[in-house]
């Protein structure tokens, strides 16, 4: 069965949102938001999740899981405020910004036996990306277009040059990822390896994945660990191919390239 269940890490401290830009135009709400760091609640025509929670639904997930920090009282009202319509929207507590695996793992409650997708709470994947993805089977992950990503985001090559690269065998399945690649890996892996932008699909078995994950040369624990444990425990990871653009809000530079692009979406909470 697809699943109906998403969690959205929403954790993040919003370093790259914090730091002033003079030249970002940002209205004073938008700018209170962003000094908050709370980046999925910049308002952009309505707040930024507003449009990630509605794609879900249309994706046909019915009830969302926001994994916040303890001091997260706005997003806590948020997830009150808007669920029971369309979608349930509850929360899980992180307790500490220990890394993705820890942000993941903190949703096991919300998860139960259930599959559940994954995403990030600053990116506004587009629809068919997401059916996409929960039309797969077992675990999954989107593996974007690079192409594509660059043609048909905001987000500049450079940066998605330094995307997670994945490795995949002839059934499509992931066989490796690459977290910063460097040159030569660019080079190693050529022009059509696709990119990584944490849009996931987990069976139960990620947790305990999770828990075993130790932390990496950052100092984290890396939800992409925890993804190369089931891929080499025997849990296959499909990656599902997307030539789309996808939205990211992870500085203030952002905000009006987002607004620009979701005036004309429809919201339907």
């Amino acid at each position: 069965m697809p699943p109906t269940k998403a969690v959205i890490l929403a954790r993040g401290l919003g370093t790259r949102m914090r730091r002033a830009d003079d030249s970002a135009q940002l209205d004073e709400k938008q700018a209170q938001m962003a000094a908050s760091g709370v980046k999925a609640l910049i308002d952009v025509g309505r707040p930024f999740l507003d449009y990630v929670i509605s794609v879900l639904a249309d994706a046909g997930i019915t009830e969302v899981c926001l994994v916040i920090g303890p001091e997260h009282d706005a997003l806590r009202e948020y997830a009150a405020a808007i669920s029971g319509g369309r979608v349930q929207v509850t929360t899980a507590v992180q307790e500490e910004p220990r890394g993705t695996a820890d942000a993941v793992a903190a949703a096991r409650e919300f998860a139960g036996a259930d599959r559940v997708v994954v995403l990030n709470s600053d990116n506004y994947y587009p629809l068919e990306s997401l059916r996409a993805l929960v039309a797969a089977p077992g675990n999954a992950l989107v593996g974007f277009d690079r192409a594509a990503l660059v043609e048909r985001s905001n987000i500049p090559a450079d940066r998605i040059a330094a995307f997670a690269l994945v490795a995949t065998d002839e059934a499509g399945h992931l066989t490796d990822i690459v977290e910063k690649p460097d040159a030569a890996t660019l080079t190693a892996y050529g022009q059509d390896a696709p990119v990584s932008m944490n849009a996931w699909l987990f069976t139960p078995a990620v947790f305990d994945a999770c828990d075993r994950v130790q932390p990496s040369s950052r100092g984290e624990l890396e939800i992409i660990d925890a993804v190369r444990t089931l891929a080499s425990e025997g849990h296959p990871v499909t990656v599902v191919p997307a030539a789309v653009g996808v939205l990211d809000m992870s500085s203030r530079g952002d905000v009006a390239a987002v607004q620009q692009a979701l005036a004309g979406v429809e919201v339907v909470l």
